[in-house]
């Protein structure tokens, strides 16, 4: 009997233990496929690793393996191990960035094509396994949907040194990522030794306030290294030979960024004969007319390029101001010379000219999307952070594009309510919203899409002064860029993702980081979560010829004041318009004389973008659309703080009309005005 009773039991046991598994894995990014059940492999402190891959590989798995996960290494093991296994082939795996784990009662076995394959598999491997206790049995298919998964640390508003990146490379390897980009030089700092220019650090890399908000609004003036008030920093050439070394034994390509021929403030004080008034403090962009410039340029490059393997050198290229250039006796003989008619092609010459000299070097150029501007060089890389279109023109033009639009990738902006949030930038970019991106615009047709090399999440410091908040910023909304970068849209799904990411904030709390506080998030503007239902909702409304709303913040067009959608904590989250020249004046059509008790309109201010609150709001109706009663005018005062707010401006009593015009007016300081719905009651 107690045979009899012990068979029926193990066969209890494996028949539940072959069960399919109805829960998705526990791990970021979500998987291409898997098929599991409900038995699991658990691993225990006599669990060894065996590798079975070329020399090279094996070597370093087994110096990041015996530095990092708590196995011992024994290729003489054939149970409770995990085996890493390189193949020819594997069915269904075209990346060498794929793998297949199969797991059973023995262990665990992660084939792949190459190492960063076995890497990866690895590295779900340990995420199953710290989240679940145990690795599921079954199997799991997976490789990447893009080639270029990428986040940039901007290091020049405010300095995060070499251990800071390196805890960084350690978060990004686990999470599948492969780029980090480092914004090295800006006007806030210069932050990377070279040896033939050292003013650059000796100047450029230290300023009399350790704050950038503070330095920008006070003077921005540049301290030699060692004085008293000198606050910065810089990386030595060897913290930049550990960084990438270390990168490198994670399959994390260090991308250097730096910035030509604008945002170069920095270098343009330390060596002023590089500007187009040879003058410290005075310039922003460099002297293209000026050969010194290119001597320059090349020779930071050249020292940049023998310390960055990275096949790609980001150039920068945006927001040149160019202010110079057209009275530069220099950049206009520049331009007589090569036949260049104004200074987009201006700028567009430094771009070509520098492209040759890192293609000289076999290197290619990497640049934001205004390296577009007169045209592109003939073999850049487009980053595009200005929407899409960047990226879009790029690919239609058979040049690989990095999608990194403000909208969805910049990490700057309020990831929760504002007023529960540290200072930001501005906006409101949730995890959620980040999730929701796909980086292949629908205007590419299948062909063109295949230029779609990837995605980044950016991280711009202004706001950020300390390594906490970079990391409050930082985790988890890197992790939804991790999975846009690496799963097929099809496998994702938003609340999975956040239980995911929830369990990602704890492990990530318990290795020392600072994640935003995801259990506890605030949410959304409530007035956006539902619809507003009013008497204008769908009527006509005509826009004054003088008073446009812009076509870049044009929301839902005409539509957009009378379609019931109330605005987020963000200006371009699609609902709220925005007017810059000539302020709010519409008028909506009810239709037919209707009695009204309100007519009220929201508007936020952010100052630091310059969006403001009108300084004067004026409300009138109309039955005949000719001759108009005013019903309120309301004057308000501008006041400049550091915080994002939102005042409703509007009218309440009783009147009858058909027709109501809503002005506000935008004051003399200039900038912007957004609103998200006339609402009228």
């Amino acid at each position: 009997m107690k045979r009899t009773f012990l068979i029926a039991t193990l066969a209890i046991i494996a028949a539940s233990c072959s069960q399919p598994r109805t829960t998705a894995p526990d791990v970021i990014p979500m998987p291409q496929s898997y098929s599991l059940q409900n038995g699991s492999f658990t691993a225990d402190n006599s669990t060894t690793v065996t590798i079975s891959a070329p020399q090279e590989a094996k070597a370093r798995l087994q110096e990041y393996i015996s530095g990092t996960l708590p196995f011992a290494i024994d290729d003489s093991r054939k149970s409770n191990c995990i085996a890493l296994v390189t193949r020819d082939s594997i069915d269904g795996i075209s990346s060498p960035e794929g793998y297949r784990i199969t797991t059973g009662s023995k262990g665990i076995t992660i084939e792949a094509t190459g190492e960063a394959g076995l890497f990866y598999g690895l590295q779900t491997t340990m995420q199953l396994i710290d989240n679940e206790g145990a690795m599921p049995h079954g199997t799991i298919l997976d490789e990447p949907r893009f080639e270029y998964r990428g986040m940039m640390l901007d290091v020049s508003r405010h300095f995060f040194d070499k251990d800071f990146v390196l805890k960084q490379i350690d978060a990004m390897a686990r999470y599948k990522m492969n780029r980090l980009h480092l914004h090295l030089t800006d006007a806030a700092g210069w932050r990377i030794e070279i040896k033939k220019y050292p003013r650059l650090t000796q100047l450029g890399a230290w300023r009399d306030d350790p704050n950038w908000k503070v330095w920008w609004n006070s003077g921005r003036k540049y301290v030699e290294e060692g004085s008293e008030n000198a606050f910065g920093g810089y990386y030595t050439q060897d913290d930049i030979r550990e960084i990438v070394a270390y990168a490198a034994e994670r399959h994390i390509t260090i991308i250097p960024e730096i910035e030509m021929p604008a945002h170069s403030e920095e270098a343009l004080t330390a060596y002023p004969e590089l500007s187009c008034t040879h003058e410290p403090y005075k310039q922003a962009d460099f002297c293209v007319g000026n050969e010194k410039t290119f001597e320059f340029l090349e020779g930071v490059l050249s020292e940049i390029i023998e310390l960055f393997p990275s096949e790609y050198i980001h150039i920068g290229g945006d927001e040149a101001a160019k202010q110079s250039w057209p009275d530069c006796p220099l950049c206009q003989k520049r331009m007589k010379d090569e036949g260049l008619k104004d200074v987009d092609e201006l700028q567009s010459y430094l771009i070509h000219r520098i492209e040759r000299f890192v293609n000289s070097k076999g290197r290619q150029i990497i640049g934001w999307d205004e390296i577009l501007d007169g045209g592109l060089a003939p073999n850049a890389t487009v980053m595009s952070w200005r929407g899409t279109e960047g990226g879009i023109t790029a690919a239609n033009s058979r040049h690989k594009a990095v999608m990194s639009p403000g909208t969805f990738c910049y990490l700057d902006q309020y990831q929760d309510a504002p007023h529960t949030q540290p200072e930001a930038i501005g906006g409101y970019l949730p995890l959620k919203k980040v999730y929701s991106y796909d980086p292949v615009p629908q205007e590419l047709d299948s062909e063109k899409a295949k230029y779609i090399y990837g995605v980044q999440g950016n991280l711009w410091a202004e706001y950020i002064p300390t390594p906490e908040h970079m990391e409050r910023m930082m985790y988890p909304r890197i992790l939804a860029v991790a999975e846009v970068g690496w799963t097929q849209p099809e496998n994702k799904e938003y609340d999975n993702f956040r239980n995911r990411a929830l369990t990602a904030v704890g492990y990530l709390k318990s290795k020392g980081y600072t994640p935003f506080d995801l259990a506890n998030e605030t949410g959304n503007r409530p007035e956006a979560d539902t619809p507003v239902e009013h008497l204008a909702r769908g009527k006509k409304v005509t826009y004054a010829p003088q008073a446009p709303y812009y076509e870049g913040y044009a929301a839902n067009g005409d539509s957009t004041l009378v379609d019931g959608n109330r605005g987020a904590w963000n200006n371009n989250d699609g609902v709220w318009q925005g007017f810059i020249k000539g302020g709010v004046d519409v008028t909506i059509d009810l239709g037919e004389v209707t009695p009204l008790t309100t007519v009220n309109a929201d508007f936020m201010q952010i100052c630091n973008p310059w969006i403001f609150m009108p300084t004067e709001v004026i409300i009138s109706v109309s039955d005949d659309n000719e001759t108009f009663t005013e019903l309120t005018r309301i004057e308000h005062e501008l006041v400049m703080d550091d915080a994002l707010t939102f005042k409703n401006f509007g009218w309440q009593g009783e009147t009858s009309a058909r027709y109501v015009r809503y002005v506000a007016r935008i004051g003399k300081k200039g900038g912007w005005l957004f609103t998200d719905e006339i609402v009228i009651k």
